[in-house]
Order: C-alpha cells, then sequence, then structure tokens
C-alpha cells in the first residue's frame, strides 16, 4: 500500500507514539518550574496573585502529567515490540539509562507529586514548596537520563562490540557523548519556551474576552519576559547544537541544507528555500544568499559544507522532510524572538494588556513551541537516518520480524484510540484553561466544613460554580 512497507509503517508507528508524547512531558517540564517559581513568589511576597497562578496551573499540570505518563509507558514497550533486534543490540546501554530514570527522576515526582497536588492545606507552607521543587527538578532529571539515551544513540562512545550486541565499557563516556550537552539544553530550552508561549496565549484569550484582573496580567507579564529572555537563548544553543552535529553527523547537515555539492573553492550558500529531489540529486527552485551557508556553519566565509554527494546515496537522510522540518522550527523560532521584541515595546509603552494585534499574536502563538519541537525533532531522528544507532546499526537492521498486516492493524488501533483517549484529555484540559484562574481560590482562611464553600486543589474538579452551589445546597437540606 502506497509503496510502504513492514519497516515503514514500523517507523511511522513509534513517530506517531513519539509525537504525541513528546508534547506532555515538555509541557510538564516548564509548569513544574513555573509552579515553583510562582510558589517561591507567593512565599517572598505575600501577593495573593501568585497563589492563585500556582492553583490555576497546578490543575493543567496534573492533567498533562497524566497524559504523559500513560504515553511514555506505550512508547516504551515499542523496544520489545517492534524493534526487538535494536534492544537486543544496544539495550545494555539503553536499558540502564531508562532504568536510572526511574529510579531517580520518577521515585523523586512519585514521592513528592501527592504533596504538592494534594497537600496546599495539609502541610507547612515550607514543605508544600520544597515538594513543588523536587518534582520540578524530578523532570529536569528524566530529561537528562532520557536525553542521554536519545544523544548515545546518535554519538555512540564508551562500548565495545562483542559478540554483535554493545558492552558499556565507560559509563561516563556513554552518558556524557559528545552531542548530549547540546541536545540537553536545547530541549530543556525548547520546553521552557513551549511552555512560555502556552501561558501567555492563555492570557491572550482571556484578555481579548475582556476578562482582565491581575491574575491574567501577571500570566502574560510573566510569559512575555520568559520569551524575550529566553528564545534568544534558544537561538544561541541551536548554533552550538549545529556545530556540533557538523562535526559529527555532517550527512545530517547537508540534508538539513538541500547541499548536494560543492563547486570548486567557492563558499557554500545559504538555500532559504527549495525542493530537495532525493531521486535527481539537486534542490529545485532554490533562493539562495551566496556565502551564508559557511557563515552560519563553520562561522567563516571560505570554508565549505560537507554535500550530500560526498556520501553513498544508501546513507543519505531523507533531505525533502529535514529541509522543510528544520526551516518550520526556526521560522517558528525566529517568530518568538519578534513576539518577545514586541511585547518589550508595548511593555514600555504601557499597552502591552490593551494591544489587541499584539494579543492575537500571542493567541496565535500558542501552539508555536510545541509545533518547533516537533519539527526539531523529526529534523534530528529523521536526519540520522538510516541509522538507528549512528554508524552501528541501520534501521532497517533493528526492528522485529513483523508483517505488514501485522503492523497496518496494530498502526489503525494506536491511532483511533490515541485520538480518542488524548483527544478527550486534552479537550479537557483546554476547558480547564478556557476556566481561567479564580482570585478567591485556595485561601487557608476557609478550610471547608458544614456549609462552607470552598475551591478544592484537586486536579480533576472543574465542575462549574453553579454545580458546586448546588452541591452545597443539597448537602445544607441533608
Amino acid at each position: 500500500m502506497f509503496g510502504l512497507e513492514a519497516l515503514d509503517l514500523a517507523r511511522i508507528q513509534f513517530a506517531f507514539t513519539i509525537s504525541f508524547h513528546i508534547l506532555f512531558p515538555a509541557i510538564t517540564i516548564g509548569l513544574a518550574s513555573y509552579l515553583a517559581v510562582l510558589e517561591g513568589l507567593w512565599l517572598k511576597t505575600h501577593n495573593d496573585t501568585y497563589r492563585d497562578l500556582y492553583h490555576f496551573w497546578s490543575k493543567i499540570f496534573a492533567v498533562n502529567f497524566g497524559m504523559g505518563v500513560v504515553s511514555g509507558l506505550v512508547m516504551a514497550y515499542q523496544f520489545g515490540t517492534n524493534w526487538s533486534r535494536f534492544s537486543d543490540f544496544a539495550g545494555s546501554v539503553t536499558g540502564p539509562l531508562l532504568t536510572y530514570e526511574v529510579l531517580t527522576a520518577f521515585f523523586l515526582e512519585a514521592g513528592f507529586l501527592g504533596v504538592m497536588l494534594f497537600g496546599w492545606n495539609k502541610v507547612g507552607r515550607g514543605l508544600h514548596f520544597f515538594a513543588t521543587v523536587m518534582v520540578a527538578i524530578g523532570t529536569l532529571i528524566s530529561t537528562f537520563w532520557i536525553l542521554a539515551s536519545n544523544s548515545w544513540m546518535q554519538t555512540p562512545q564508551g562500548f565495545e562490540i562483542v559478540n554483535g550486541q554493545v558492552i558499556p565499557t565507560d559509563w561516563l563516556a556513554v552518558i556524557f557523548n559528545p552531542s548530549f550537552p547540546y541536545r540537553l539544553m536545547h530541549m530543556a530550552t525548547a520546553a521552557f519556551v513551549a511552555t512560555a508561549f502556552f501561558v501567555g496565549s492563555s492570557a491572550a484569550w482571556h484578555l481579548l474576552r475582556g476578562k482582565d484582573n491581575p491574575a491574567i496580567r501577571k500570566m502574560l507579564s510573566m510569559a512575555m519576559w520568559m520569551a524575550l529572555i529566553v528564545a534568544p537563548i534558544q537561538a544561541v544553543i541551536g548554533d552550538f547544537h549545529g556545530l556540533n552535529t557538523l562535526e559529527h553527523q555532517p550527512a545530517k547537515i547537508a540534508a538539513i541544507e538541500g547541499h548536494w555539492e560543492n563547486k570548486g573553492n567557492e563558499a557554500t550558500p545559504l538555500i532559504l528555500f527549495g525542493w530537495p529531489d532525493m531521486k535527481e540529486e539537486k534542490t529545485k527552485f532554490a533562493v539562495e544568499i551566496p556565502y551564508l551557508g559557511s557563515l552560519i556553519l563553520t562561522h567563516s566565509l571560505d570554508k565549505q559544507v560537507p554535500a550530500l554527494k560526498e556520501f553513498p546515496p544508501e546513507d543519505r537522510p531523507n533531505s525533502t522532510i529535514v529541509f522543510w522540518s528544520f526551516r518550520i522550527m526556526v521560522g517558528l523560532g525566529m517568530l518568538m524572538i519578534f513576539t518577545g521584541l514586541w511585547s518589550l515595546w508595548l511593555r514600555k509603552r504601557d499597552t502591552l494588556y490593551s494591544s489587541r494585534p499584539f494579543l492575537y499574536l500571542a493567541l496565535w502563538m500558542g501552539p508555536s513551541g510545541l509545533i518547533a519541537l516537533l519539527a526539531g525533532w523529526f529534523t534530528t531522528e529523521i536526519g540520522r537516518q538510516p541509522w538507528v544507532v549512528y554508524g552501528l546499526m541501520r534501521t532497517a537492521d533493528a526492528s522485529s520480524n513483523h508483517s505488514f498486516m501485522q503492523m497496518s492493524i496494530t498502526l489503525i488501533l494506536f491511532v483511533v484510540v490515541y485520538f480518542a483517549l488524548f483527544g478527550a484529555g486534552l479537550g479537557y484540559m483546554m476547558r480547564l484553561v478556557r476556566k481561567g484562574p479564580k482570585i478567591d481560590e485556595g485561601k487557608e482562611t476557609n478550610d471547608g466544613g458544614p456549609g462552607q464553600k470552598r475551591t478544592p486543589a484537586r486536579p480533576f474538579s472543574a465542575a462549574d460554580d453553579e454545580h458546586i452551589d448546588a452541591d452545597h445546597s443539597l448537602t445544607k437540606e441533608i
């Protein structure tokens, strides 16, 4: 069907599941740190706006965290079901690294998540803040181990191959492989940027609909400060990451640039737009800027960038895909920087919360961080092809021996179940966002009880106020 084989369906299935999964941890990482900042500011300033925002975003965090755990478990099982030969070859490296994640990050999060979500009026303020910080640290530790595992597949180090299996010889070299520091920083920063625009978009939505209060303004203000500071930093990290990739995976860079061949000693131009044709081995309709490719990728005006024709056809990534996925990521990144700068200009003019053109931009930029993150992930993973462990094991040799029919049925089931389950979860989360923060939420002076109205801090307490009033009226009658 469509010229696809069982291997292609296995790759599509893994890409589909990881595309769903990566969105939830990204927001979880950003929101966990955001919640720690909010609670810290509340404890320091005693400004109830920070407390109200904490209660609002903790509910969204809880729903998002749950969906991330479920989608992650499904993805992990695919290593054994669809990629068993990869697991047999490299499991002695990837298995322990993922186990370290469970023993450190998951145990830390599990130990303090309950206190963070349900202990607001049950433990002291200092202990509750400590629990929130521990959860935030746990999400970052999880990122550390996941990126260590994936980065080793990109730039494997610290091993030897015995009887067709990878045997670790230096765990520090395995973990801190050449691409790991750049990819860790790039991914963690992407999570913070994506969360900032998610929060800013939520605030813009409420302001455009006339809901203007201190909590909504604080949401937008903090999000735009984050965008202004972190988006340019992400661009700098991306530049270092690109230089590292050029050193260790030159074929990926050539595919990203749609660069097929060098001419004499001429500097490499930057192809802004075009259509790389893998069969004809050229980029059609190319719009080029002379010298700029060399300047960006080698920081010089005379050095050349490796070209795709320097690599055998069977070792070339699909330039058509990564050429455009990379440009989507970079284009959205430039829009993020522009949004942050515009917010600074409006802030100085005291019109940040009233400029409707800017608020509409902030609203539509809500998913931009997640889209850019996905585009970057596609660039990284598809650009690594045809290798599953770069230079050691090809993707075609890593898959399980499943039939086309088996992979077709499971792929269809995944699509149906994922859209039903996570579609419902995302819909619920968006309903929470639309409700917005309640400025009287979470006060310790009202602990509930007979005749008392208190909005609980449970993540699934999304009932409308009128339903809560009805419940209290029924309690009084009884």
